[in-house]
């Protein structure tokens, strides 16, 4: 349940203002059929991106490599094991886990299902560059 949403900025002087974005205690109210982001930021101009996340009793998100951001997971509700390359991680409501980036990492939930909110910076939108530079606007030759 989206508690506010949209307009971020005082009427008066268009300043930005803090306001509630999800109240995470409705999360059962969403009913078991409700997976994936259940909940996304979407305040313009924001530095952040951030999710709440739904996974059922059982399933899992792949292992996979993060190559560019460094992420925060907070388990709002249920439990789970975060899957690293130096083993399993049980979670549990309130777990606070740092997932640095070039980590390998998966999750599976528990038998109560898995609830997290996830806070990484917010990626660049997709820009057209010249052919041959990198990411970064660097040549892609070594040594440029």
């Amino acid at each position: 349940m989206t508690v506010a949403d949209g307009d971020f900025s005082n009427p008066v002087d268009g300043a930005p203002v803090p306001r509630i974005l999800f109240d995470t205690g409705t999360l059962e109210e969403l009913g078991p059929a409700s997976t994936g982001a259940v909940w996304r930021l979407s305040a313009p101009g924001r530095q952040l991106d951030a999710n709440i996340v739904r996974i059922q009793a059982g399933q899992r998100v792949e292992t996979h490599t993060e190559p560019d951001l460094d992420v925060l997971l907070l388990v709002v509700a249920g439990d789970g094991t975060l899957v690293t390359s130096d083993g399993p991680c049980l979670l549990s409501e309130g777990s606070l886990t740092w997932l640095p980036h070039g980590s390998t990492r998966g999750l599976v939930a528990g038998k109560g299902g898995l609830s997290y909110l996830t806070v990484h910076r917010r990626r660049p939108g997709m820009r057209i560059q010249p052919a041959g530079t990198g990411r970064n606007g660097e040549s892609g030759r070594a040594g440029a």
